[in-house]
């Protein structure tokens, strides 16, 4: 497949990117709820991402939050010495404490953006990142403000752009009018189809940046002889995560449509989450999904979907309908 463009930065990345909230390993808000996806392997989450680089993965995408700071340094430990081959994003706005691995609230000040994003340079060892992501929703009134300090830091040349992680379409626009914003990270997989938003990306010329592309593991490896365990938010999923029921299992009504549209989507020889992957590549010429990863193998099973490139119109047409039903 061919390269995808970073919006209006002038940045080229891979089709699929690389999510790393899952290499972030556990963390927890105050009350102890879990918001990682479990134990990692440090090493072997440095052996994946680089095996990704090998396989032609450019684009890497995290936050500062994941894993309470973890995420970023183990990203930045797996691509020391390759900084001119990839594309970096990460995200600010939660704040946390690195030593007992623990969300705490939101910082909206534009001050709090200046801090943060030098704190992100920091632990990702690297002097600028190529896009800086706002990590929860607000008012117009504070989100201009945070617009602006983003413009200020492309200025300071630490950030080449900027987005918004938001599953608002209005806060997407808002952030599309500024001069360097480049993409809007939302939710998007066969499972939940973000029209709006890829009309948006197509019109205002950002990347779609699709979070959640294989909804959270259904669209891959996890079934109900495999839940989820441990400290993973799905074992205890919160209200957004309606892909999963207690105890880390596939919710019912989601896996029934999973089942439905399975066939179609490991036509040609692909896998389950490399169909999902190339139904996204198939929506929208601006998508950019971001599958989460833990291990080689998944690394390998997700970049691979390059291979195989976009599905057809009419593959297209088929899951549309017996999504409906």
């Amino acid at each position: 497949m061919d390269m995808r463009g970073l919006g209006r930065a002038g940045i080229e990345v891979s089709p699929v990117g690389f999510g790393c909230w899952a290499i972030g390993g556990p963390f927890s808000n105050p009350a102890g709820e879990p918001l990682g996806w479990g134990e990692v392997d440090d090493d072997e989450s440095v052996r994946a991402i680089r095996r990704a680089v090998e396989l032609g993965v450019t684009f890497f995408d995290t936050a500062d939050v994941y894993g309470a700071g973890h995420s970023e340094r183990v990203l930045g430990k797996a691509l020391a010495g390759m900084r001119d081959q990839v594309v970096i994003a990460t995200k600010w706005g939660n704040t946390f404490d690195e030593s007992t691995s623990v969300m705490h609230h939101q910082d909206t000040t534009p001050e709090y953006v200046h801090k943060a994003v030098r704190a992100s340079l920091d632990r990702l060892g690297t002097d600028y990142l190529d896009l800086y992501q706002l990590h929860f929703d607000t008012t117009d009134e504070i989100a201009l403000p945070l617009r602006e300090a983003c413009e200020e830091l492309v200025r300071e040349g630490l950030i080449r752009s900027y987005a918004w992680s938001t599953d608002t379409l209005h806060s997407a626009e808002l952030f599309a009018q500024g001069k360097h914003c480049a993409a809007v990270q939302h939710e998007a997989s066969v499972l939940h189809d973000a029209p709006d938003f890829f009309a948006l990306c197509e019109r205002e010329d950002l990347a779609s940046i699709n979070r959640t592309p294989l909804g959270m593991g259904i669209l891959g490896r996890r079934d109900a002889s495999r839940p989820a365990t441990g400290a993973d938010i799905r074992t205890l999923p919160p209200s957004w995560l309606r892909y999963f029921a207690e105890g880390g299992v596939p919710a019912p009504e989601w896996w029934d449509k999973v089942s439905a549209i399975r066939e179609l989507l490991e036509s040609d020889g692909r896998t389950l989450a490399q169909g999902a992957l190339a139904w996204l590549w198939a929506r929208s010429p601006k998508t950019v999904p971001i599958p989460g990863f833990r291990t080689v193998a998944q690394a390998e099973e997700n970049a691979g979907a390059m291979a195989f490139g976009p599905l057809g119109s009419d593959q297209l047409t088929e899951i549309a309908a017996l999504i409906e039903n």
